[in-house]
């Protein structure tokens, strides 16, 4: 957390946002993937694959600048537990970010399938082929899907709680908005 400043940068901001929509947007194309044997699941894997490495891409992008500029800090009358809370949740939030087309690529690397980002472009395998190997990171891959979207859903909980209930700022330090004082000192506003 970074002393002086109330919100985020507004590239901390963006990319917060579209990561959203974008992780928002594979888990839905996810669930359609394995609930359907329909011609439309290849359309879905071929936009899962390339929409996967994206996300890693704009997440280690994220997570440089959260290195860089930090983060606004916390209330200091959030009681301990919730701190502690939404330090934990978000070092789980870049584990799966990152964590979660990893495991895809080398789920797919294990089964020998290619991951094609777009014709022409292949990424290399990073596993030899393996059945058991494929199958395991295959449960993982769908497992950690849960675990990402209930994570999700606690985080929709916790920033409207921050906004509807405690009004503390905190939801505001990730809105978008023209106008953000992103390394303004608190009490002064950027001109």
């Amino acid at each position: 957390m970074t002393a002086g400043r109330r919100h985020f940068t507004a590239s901390q901001r963006l990319l917060h946002w579209l990561l959203a929509v974008c992780i928002l947007a594979m888990l839905f194309i996810g669930v359609g993937m394995v609930s359907t044997v329909m011609p439309k699941y290849l359309t879905l894997v071929a936009i899962h694959k390339p929409l996967g490495i994206a996300i890693l891409i704009l997440v280690l992008v994220r997570l440089g600048l959260r290195l860089r500029y930090g983060a606004p800090a916390l209330p200091a009358d959030l009681p301990e537990p919730m701190k502690l809370a939404a330090h934990l949740s978000h070092i789980a939030f870049y584990l799966l970010m990152i964590g979660m087309p990893l495991i895809g690529w080398a789920m797919l690397s294990a089964a020998a399938y290619p991951v094609v980002l777009f014709p022409g472009v292949t990424l290399p395998p990073i596993l030899p082929p393996s059945a058991s190997l494929h199958a395991l990171l295959w449960t993982a891959h769908v497992y950690l899907a849960f675990a990402f979207f209930a994570l999700i859903l606690l985080h929709v909980a916790a920033a409207l709680h921050h906004a509807l209930v405690r009004r503390d700022g905190v939801f505001e330090a990730m809105a978008a908005g023209p106008g953000r004082d992103d390394d303004a000192p608190s009490g002064r506003q950027a001109v």
